[in-house]
């Protein structure tokens, strides 16, 4: 599941009956008053970790929360969740680590993970990091035309996939004879040629450690050794990978410490895919430091009946979700006719909170149930959110935080801190990084650039590409254009790079597909572009539609098909269109085309004035 297919199912809440007047009269406000009364922070946290390495805080949970519930799976929908503790997540990941290791000789190889969210993926991963060598966490809906040039570029020398991405292995198994080893997730299969079982591997790593082998457990981590490599847009050789080390990823867990608030009793929900650094990263490292727990959700069908099974206390998700939680949530209020009275006591709690009494927690308990009833945080990034839904969540007492940051600061590099909130902003520059605005225009907006511990070791293979992305003092291009306000929120205000995000949060590059359909014959030029939903479309359309603006190439199609009518070249160019969807990953297809008459406005460098173009 890519963050831009997220397609969001019919969600079934329980209907809310809001009995607010009886639960206002059994409230003891003098005790809530002492209880809630804090004095208002401004600064970060005295507590920040200082962690240098993901071994270091893996190693310190597994010591410290032995028994404590650490990855939470459902066998299949119908059982409850099975819970892995922390004394069996680390016995796990030692005798895979030790297995691929000892047994199949693959340290400090590069060994690709893909697939849905698993135990076994977490296993994988965090056995990778702890030494293996260097992990590659993959998108699970790439076209296999699309992963088997990632296994290449990535020179995998394994993989290690779930059983449902099965059939495109045995696709490409012969396509890719560089890669020794086809490792499957929940299989006990024993070794036979290139093909072996996780659990099998599991098992055999134990032994050899049962016989005195603590090798893997020995190996010394190098915070600053490249570790893991994230392709942030899958597809063709120019693709970029992004390279991270071992400090950039603890850095995010120290970066977060000194905002937010993580205890052992927390549990995150997770409902993102793995492969993105987002949430392999403050999804599953985050809570692992904290000794917290992480419950899989199934699958978005699922979310409802999971949420309410796995009562988590905080949800990392993407503004789609996040908006359509609070859609399905008021129509329910709004069908039991509560909503004048809802809309009145958030105006009571706040007052109330205010004056250090906070009672919304018991107020609103029946929206909590329906959440799991343990909710208090959920954190929205990837995209913009509309301000409404944020103000919503706070008044009701969930806290709601906002992160910005890319593949390239894996990815944190800014977070709204949880005793400070600002709704719309995208947080404060995390406590070890400087961010500012570069040039700014008469509104203080300009580009924002990043210089922080958590910044990449530069693009995979591509030093001209590193040069240009980072400057000699250090700072970052991030491609986004926004400001900072007096007190150090960032608000996002457009994007300086021509990446098309989703609203699922997922980055679409225009160059990428125009470099495809500058091949096909009848098109001489393309540009692509995110267009806006006309006013008459539906309602809840927010999503930019994929634009393809395309010159033919007149010569050519007289010279193959003769004279041919406007409609009939428009008819032509669209097959074409079709055809390159077809090599596309569904959520960069062309779903529009428009023919351009003229030529494109271009630089003295021949590049399309991109803006000059839109305007229009």
């Amino acid at each position: 599941m890519g963050l831009s297919d997220i397609k969001i199912p019919k969600m079934k809440f329980k209907k809310i009956k809001l009995n607010m007047v009886e639960e206002l009269d059994e409230i003891d406000y003098e005790k809530l008053e002492k209880k809630n009364l804090k004095k208002k922070r401004e600064n970060p946290y005295e507590d920040m970790t200082n962690y240098k390495t993901v071994k270091e805080f893996f190693i310190k949970s597994t010591e410290q929360y032995p028994n404590r519930p650490c990855i939470l799976e459902k066998p299949n929908h119908k059982e409850p969740y099975k819970t892995y503790t922390y004394k069996e997540f680390s016995e796990d990941v030692k005798g895979l680590g030790t297995a691929l290791t000892s047994v199949l000789n693959l340290k400090d190889k590069r060994v690709i993970i893909i697939g849905e969210t698993q135990y076994g993926w977490y296993v994988s991963y965090m056995a990778m990091l702890c030494g293996v060598g260097i992990a590659v966490p993959t998108d699970r809906e790439l076209p296999l035309n699309e992963l088997e040039n990632i296994i290449k570029r990535s020179k995998a020398s394994a993989i290690i996939y779930s059983s449902k991405k099965e059939n495109d292995i045995k696709k490409i198994k012969e396509k890719v004879p560089e890669v020794e080893y086809f490792i499957e997730m929940k299989s006990n299969k024993t070794i036979e040629g290139k093909e072996v079982g996780l659990e099998h591997l599991i098992e055999l790593g134990k032994n050899i450690i049962k016989s005195g082998n603590n090798d893997f457990e020995k190996i010394e981590i190098n915070p600053e050794e490249f570790k893991i490599l994230f392709f942030t847009s899958g597809t063709t050789s120019n693709s970029k990978g992004v390279m991270l080390n071992n400090r950039n990823l603890a850095e995010n867990i120290n970066a977060v410490s000194a905002y937010v608030k993580i205890y052992p009793i927390d549990r995150l929900f997770s409902v993102l895919p793995l492969h993105h650094c987002y949430e392999s990263t403050i999804g599953f490292l985050l809570p692992i430091a904290c000794g917290a727990s992480v419950a899989i959700c199934e699958g978005l069908r699922y979310i409802v009946p999971n949420i309410q099974e796995a009562k988590p206390t905080g949800i990392l998700t993407v503004p789609l979700l996040v908006e359509s939680l609070y859609k399905k949530i008021n129509e329910k209020i709004v069908k039991s006719k509560k909503d004048k009275m809802v809309n009145t006591m958030i105006s009571l709690t706040n007052a109330l909170k205010g004056a250090g009494i906070d009672i919304k927690k018991k107020i609103f308990k029946e929206i909590y149930d329906n959440l799991g009833g343990n909710l208090r945080i959920i954190v929205s990034a990837a995209a913009p959110i509309d301000r409404k839904v944020g103000e919503w969540l706070e008044d009701i007492g969930i806290t709601f935080l906002q992160g910005y940051g890319l593949t390239e600061t894996a990815p944190i590099s800014a977070l709204t801190p949880e005793y400070k909130t600002c709704i719309g902003s995208a947080g404060k520059a995390i406590v070890q990084a400087d961010i500012k605005v570069k040039d700014p225009n008469e509104n203080g907006e300009g580009e924002l650039l990043i210089k922080t511990p958590t910044l990449m070791l530069g693009y995979y293979e591509d030093e001209e590409e590193t040069n240009k992305a980072i400057d000699a003092d250090g700072y970052f291009n991030s491609g986004d254009i926004g400001y900072i306000d007096e007190d150090g929120y960032i608000f996002i205000t457009g994007r300086s790079k021509n990446v098309i995000v989703t609203q699922n949060g997922k980055n679409i590059y225009p160059e990428e597909i125009e470099m495809i359909l500058d091949k096909v014959d009848e098109i001489k030029e393309s540009m692509i572009y995110g267009k806006k939903p006309e006013t008459n479309s539906k309602k809840d359309e927010k999503e930019l539609i994929i634009t393809a603006r395309i010159i033919p190439d007149y010569e050519v199609i007289e010279e193959l098909y003769g004279k041919m009518s406007a409609d009939e070249i428009y008819n032509l160019i669209w097959k074409r269109i079709k055809e390159v969807n077809k090599k596309l990953t569904s959520y960069k297809a062309i779903k529009c085309l428009e023919i351009k008459e003229g030529e494109f406005e271009k630089t003295s460098t021949m590049k399309i004035k991109r803006y000059k173009e839109l305007s229009k």
